[in-house]
């Protein structure tokens, strides 16, 4: 068990690098109703994330702020580079993948109030990428 915290905290520092190169391909068709849904996953795993900080469980906290950082990867990877409001996303899911690393980092070892804090601030920061994804068109409006 001593090694999944060390696990994890490599796999947060790696999607932070990977979120910070963003990929400027077009989405493809019908990709904007799936970066909406990718996007609806990331806020239902930032809110179980919280909640179970409130519980006092540091290893569910951790688990669902790697998933947070996975889908907003995800999400940053298949954004069309043309779209206005897909644009105005990408530091929300920066800030998301951000926080998410700094509770990887912290582990599930610690207080999990200590880690909530960064938990807030990432459900927050998905919370407010979901706003611009979800003005998306299809037509890349």
């Amino acid at each position: 068990m001593g090694a999944q915290p060390i696990r994890v905290t490599g796999l947060g520092v790696g999607i932070l690098a990977l979120a910070l190169v963003m990929g400027s391909e077009p989405a493809g068709a019908g990709a904007i109703p799936a970066i909406q849904e990718q996007g609806r996953a990331m806020v239902r795993d930032a809110e179980e994330m919280v909640m179970h900080g409130g519980m006092g469980d540091g290893h569910a906290i951790l688990h669902h702020c790697a998933e947070v950082a996975k889908q907003a990867q995800a999400i940053l990877k298949t954004l069309p580079a043309t779209d206005e409001h897909g644009k105005e996303a990408v530091p929300h899911l920066q800030d998301a993948i951000k926080h998410c690393a700094r509770v990887a980092e912290m582990g599930d070892k610690v207080d999990p109030g200590a880690s909530l804090n960064p938990a807030v601030k990432a459900r927050a920061a998905a919370k407010e990428a979901m706003k611009h994804l979800m003005a998306m068109k299809d037509g890349g409006a």
